[in-house]
């Protein structure tokens, strides 16, 4: 599905005829380097869970112990980073959207201090998880990465509803001024925005809950997160 969208988007944004924007080449840019870093994400988690569950199914343990003993493996680095730069991007394109939408740098001093926020818990969790022993899952690494994903899914959230917002306040002068025909393109907006956004804020709570309690579910979680993640944003470059 994520392919489908991707696809659908390139066809959108590069289809034009005559010179293509240059807008348009950097939302094109923006979109293959998150299909890239889903792709190594996936692909590193894919290696991993082949070796856990296939190659070495019969390591001492079984598959928990072999996931405690090799969960800081060199090429699961790859896939924390990519989730990382794939957050930041994102939440990053947000801020710009809001801004635009706002016409002012004042409304997003708030979610830039916000993204310098996660930026910073980015980083440490890559760190802590990167270490030697270190575990996304378990100990100072997982309490990183759960301020690090609240304080992301809270951004999101609230970067979501100030577009909304403001798109709503269109919506209404249009409607006052032209009619309710002309008005339904921003209410379809919000929707369009609110379907988007609204199952990667929730599987991001799923996650964050099921990391809190120190549940299994979180590998799960995290997956249908990123996913929808990428699912939501690419819908959303369709609207530039």
């Amino acid at each position: 599905m994520e392919l489908v969208l991707y696809f659908k988007t390139m066809n959108i944004l590069l289809s034009n005829r005559g010179a293509i924007k240059k807008s348009n080449l950097f939302y094109a840019l923006f979109s293959s380097t998150m299909v890239f870093l889903v792709t190594v994400w996936v692909a590193t988690s894919a290696v991993f869970g082949e070796k856990m569950w296939l190659l070495d199914s019969n390591f001492p343990g079984g598959p928990e112990a072999y996931l405690q003993e090799n969960i800081s493996v060199w090429y699961l680095d790859w896939g924390t980073t990519s989730v990382i730069l794939l957050q930041l991007m994102t939440d990053g394109l947000m801020i710009y959207r809001c801004r635009i939408l706002w016409d002012s740098y004042l409304a997003i001093v708030v979610p830039v201090i916000l993204w310098l926020s996660t930026l910073i818990l980015g980083v440490l969790v890559d760190w802590s998880s990167s270490s030697p022993g270190g575990d996304f899952f378990t100990g100072k690494s997982a309490q990183l990465a759960l301020a690090y994903y609240t304080l992301s899914v809270f951004l999101n959230t609230t970067l979501s509803c100030m577009i909304c917002y403001c798109i709503l306040q269109y919506g209404r002068k249009v409607r006052e001024y032209l009619g309710h025909e002309y008005a339904s393109l921003y209410l379809a907006t919000i929707t369009l925005v609110v379907e988007s956004v609204l199952p990667y804020t929730l599987s991001g709570i799923a996650f964050l809950v099921s990391l809190g309690v120190g549940s299994p579910l979180s590998t799960v979680f995290i997956s249908v997160y990123l996913l929808m993640m990428v699912r939501g944003f690419i819908t959303l470059l369709s609207m530039r």
